[in-house]
């Protein structure tokens, strides 16, 4: 029988980590980690788990880009007014935090563009700083599959954050 107490209290934090740092919103992540557990709970029935710490990273970057997704569709629709929370430095002036703030917007909105895939191993790879083995492991994947993933989404991500802001256009 799986311990989900100590699951949780193990491996909670990076769960909550690995969500922040594509989110930036609390409330965002905090629905992000529920969704996290109870899939891993409805994986757990179908298969045995292998790797906790793996699978509820893997789940928790694709919660969240799922997230991200949602969002840049729901600011489409003009339904999210919220600005997305400052990644800036604390130490950093005004002027670095509101172009820290919005490269972590532009970014955000560009990773919610990419094929599911892609935006998986980016995450993994820029924001949970796993290696490309570790990553091939985590998704089943070759180590050479990571790598041509990492150069596709490295590519598209330069063309997305290139092309100018058409949201402002029309605001």
């Amino acid at each position: 029988m799986i311990d989900w107490d100590r699951l949780l209290d193990e491996h909670g934090p990076m769960v909550w980590r690995t969500a922040y740092r594509l989110l930036g919103r609390a409330e965002d992540v905090q629905d992000c980690l529920q969704e996290v557990f109870l899939a891993a709970l409805q994986t757990s029935r179908r298969t045995r788990v292998r790797n906790w710490p793996a699978l509820l990273r893997r789940l928790a970057t694709t919660r969240a880009i799922d997230r991200l997704r949602r969002r840049v569709r729901d600011r489409r629709l003009g339904q999210d007014g919220v600005e997305m929370d400052s990644l800036a430095h604390e130490r950093s002036g005004p002027a670095e935090a509101a172009e820290a703030e919005e490269l972590a917007a532009r970014l955000r909105a560009a990773l919610a563009r990419l094929p599911a895939r892609q935006a998986e191993v980016f995450a993994l790879r820029f924001f949970e700083q796993m290696d490309n083995r570790e990553i091939a492991e985590a998704l089943a994947l070759s180590a050479n599959a990571v790598g041509v993933l990492l150069h596709k989404a490295r590519r598209r991500l330069r063309e997305l954050l290139d092309e100018p802001d058409r949201g402002r256009a029309s605001q």
